[in-house]
């Protein structure tokens, strides 16, 4: 066989070589061990040279391992806001699949680990946060060509469960005592605890979410105006939240480290709490107060509020909901509104029709 100037062999496969729009030498494999394969392709890129246009070489892609695309992905997701929990629901994923290659994933393989996650009592929600981040991990995995489309085909096949986020769950006054003198019994006896009660404390009279509070630094609270701004939320946007007597009592009553941003640190390590699960559920177990999360505290807040006769609209605004409809799950709370809105109907109705009446005998 006669030798073609820009083609050659490595192996048993054929490469051809070029010269691109740019001036410099292309080297690119025809994937192919006959010659005229080769011969095509470099005709095709001759002609699209002479053509003006610099061929698209789709450069090879590797056999990424899915804890590699864990790796990368972390490091692109901390410009989020979320990348805390992102972080934590990833690293999680890696204990399951992180040594299979990404284009080893089938919808069939995901859908048992939706199987596998609800038999071991994790709720649909829970699980549809882990399916939604695979499902994002490998769009941006196509981005970074680190994975064929093909594959984000199948996974994206994979349907979310059906949630019921209708639970709400909150205390009673009587509850709230208890607990909050649980907490307070708690720290006394064990001084690493002492910060459970005012944390407590500040969810019940805040509404605020756990991270939010774990977070909180002495820059967003101002005692002499009576407020707390929240610059950062999980919607992006800012709020502002009413500091009352007894909140205000409870911050006051905090050692303020002169070295120190945060509201609330652990002593020991100097660093806000990552988490207060442990010491939270040891104090609902000794106020024998059963089915509750932290999260149920911000349901507590919200709850009271409504049965006190405040209006769903502020309600929204202390709680931070983007749209109302989050807030309404709270309206059911409130059924004095309801009959008052009613009676203000019968008594509108009895006037007109008693002036009308007046108006005939004249």
């Amino acid at each position: 066989m006669a030798k073609v100037k820009g083609i050659y062999k490595r192996g048993n496969v054929y490469w051809i070589r070029y010269v691109g729009l740019d001036g410099k030498i292309v080297f690119e494999s025809s994937c192919s061990d006959k010659f005229r394969d080769a011969q095509t392709l470099l005709t095709k890129r001759r002609q699209a040279i002479a053509e003006g246009k610099q061929p698209d070489i789709k450069k090879k892609i590797p056999n990424t391992l899915f804890k590699d695309l864990v790796t990368e992905y972390l490091k692109w997701s901390e410009r989020q806001r979320s990348h805390e929990q992102k972080e934590i629901n990833a690293n999680q994923l890696k204990e399951k699949f992180g040594n299979i290659p990404l284009r080893y994933f089938t919808t069939m393989m995901l859908e048992q680990y939706q199987t596998e996650r609800l038999e071991k009592g994790n709720k649909p929600a829970t699980v549809n946060r882990h399916v939604a981040l695979i499902k994002h991990m490998f769009t941006k995995a196509v981005d970074w060509n680190l994975v064929e489309e093909e594959t984000l085909k199948r996974v994206r096949r994979v349907k979310l469960l059906e949630e019921n986020n209708r639970r709400l769950r909150y205390l009673s006054i009587e509850e709230c005592k208890t607990l909050l003198d649980e907490c307070e019994k708690l720290g006394k006896k064990n001084a690493h605890y002492a910060h459970l009660g005012p944390i407590v404390i500040t969810a019940l009279n805040t509404g605020m979410r756990k991270g939010e509070i774990l977070n909180l630094e002495w820059d967003n609270v101002d005692l002499k105006q009576g407020f707390i701004l929240l610059d950062k939320t999980k919607n992006g946007e800012r709020r502002e939240i009413p500091i009352n007597e007894t909140l205000r009592e409870t911050l006051q009553s905090i050692v303020r480290r002169l070295d120190g941003r945060h509201v609330f640190y652990d002593t020991t390590t100097m660093k806000p709490f990552g988490n207060v699960t442990r010491s939270f559920t040891t104090a609902c177990k000794n106020a024998k107060i059963k089915d509750f999360k932290f999260h149920d505290l911000r349901h507590t807040f919200a709850s009271h509020l409504v049965m006190a006769g405040v209006d769903i609209t502020t309600v929204k605004e202390l709680l931070g909901h983007k749209n109302l409809s989050m807030t309404l799950r709270y309206s059911h709370l409130a059924p004095s509104h309801k009959v008052k809105a009613v009676d203000i109907l019968d008594s509108t109705l009895k006037q007109h029709n008693e002036a009308k009446e007046e108006a005939q005998v004249r």
